[in-house]
């Protein structure tokens, strides 16, 4: 009941929190506070403390190696990019010149085209025969053609000495045996007609082809060519009495006359190059006119626009026209 008794007016006693008993004991305690700034603690850390002069003061530098290999890397690109920009130029002017000697001729042809003076075959000066064509491979024909075209002029030259030597094939083919007199003649003959034969009707078209471009000349030269080699071909062949020194006329000698066989036989093999030479070049210059863009359409618009140009020809159609418009007045007369 004592506590019931109690007075609750009465002021109780000042409680001090700080006398709790478990609050004395822990402040009974070390009350040492911890003075970084104090010369034991200093002391203490003296041995961990990593001076500045310890360490390294240099700069990063890069790698000599890495360095080297950029440096020949963009050395080698600029180097090849200097090389192609050469080769590019070099094409350029390349380019630029061709164009300007197509200009040239072009305009070479259009100024001076009744000037040229005829320089084919080359005669003396004072031969009272002049000469019949203007041929000039390094002004007329274009650099892609002008290969091709030599070799079918030398073509020309091998079939034309060929024929010479057939000729003296089939003489010695006429002393061995009289009946084959007739072939010595047809050689002759074969001589004179098919060597200028030969130059106006194959070799000059496909010349004017490669000079002007010119389809209807392309065409004109396949079509007399494709003959050309169909008589090669029977004239390696040797029918007796055709004319021709052949294999088979010079095996039928060996017989007979050994020497004038070998003969036969030379001129004969001469006649064997002469086709096989005629079929190479015969699709060479199939393969250059593929590239040309020649076509059966343009060779009829160049013959037609040829023939209506030609002097001759308007003079002829001319001549017919008055004809017909006089007799036709004259009829009219008459009624």
């Amino acid at each position: 009941m004592s506590g019931l008794d109690s007075n609750p007016f009465v002021d109780p006693l000042d409680i001090n929190p700080f006398q709790d008993a478990s609050i004395t004991e822990a402040t009974s305690g070390v009350t040492d506070e911890f003075n970084p700034f104090s010369a034991t603690e200093m002391g203490n850390h003296t041995g961990t403390t990593i001076p500045i002069s310890a360490t390294s003061s240099q700069p990063a530098i890069l790698q000599t190696s890495v360095e080297q290999s950029a440096q020949a890397s963009a050395a080698a690109g600029q180097a090849n990019l200097i090389k192609q920009q050469e080769e590019l130029e070099k094409k350029a002017a390349e380019l630029e010149r061709k164009e300007q000697d197509l200009q040239n001729r072009t305009a070479g042809r259009a100024l001076n085209s009744g000037a040229k003076e005829n320089n084919w075959p080359p005669l003396p000066s004072f031969s009272p025969v002049k000469p019949c064509f203007h041929q000039d491979f390094e002004e007329e024909i274009p650099d892609e053609y002008r290969r091709i075209c030599k070799r079918m002029y030398y073509l020309w030259m091998f079939h034309s000495a060929t024929l010479f030597l057939n000729v003296l094939g089939c003489l010695a083919y006429f002393t061995a045996d009289s009946q084959y007199g007739v072939d010595f003649g047809l050689s002759i003959l074969w001589f004179l007609l098919f060597t200028p034969v030969s130059f106006i009707c194959w070799y000059r078209p496909v010349y004017k082809a490669f000079r002007s471009d010119s389809s209807f000349s392309f065409f004109f030269f396949f079509f007399v060519f494709f003959i050309q080699v169909a008589v090669y071909i029977i004239q390696t062949v040797g029918i007796p009495k055709w004319g021709n020194s052949g294999w088979i006329a010079a095996i039928s000698m060996i017989g007979k006359n050994l020497p004038v066989a070998v003969v036969m036989m030379v001129v004969a093999g001469f006649f064997t190059v002469n086709a096989i030479l005629a079929v190479i070049l015969l699709k060479m210059v199939h393969g250059k006119y593929r590239r040309t863009g020649a076509s059966f359409t343009k060779a009829q618009h160049e013959f037609s626009t040829g023939v209506m140009t030609n002097r001759t020809v308007q003079s002829a159609a001319a001549g017919a026209a008055t004809s017909a418009a006089q007799g036709a007045f004259g009829m009219s007369q008459g009624n």
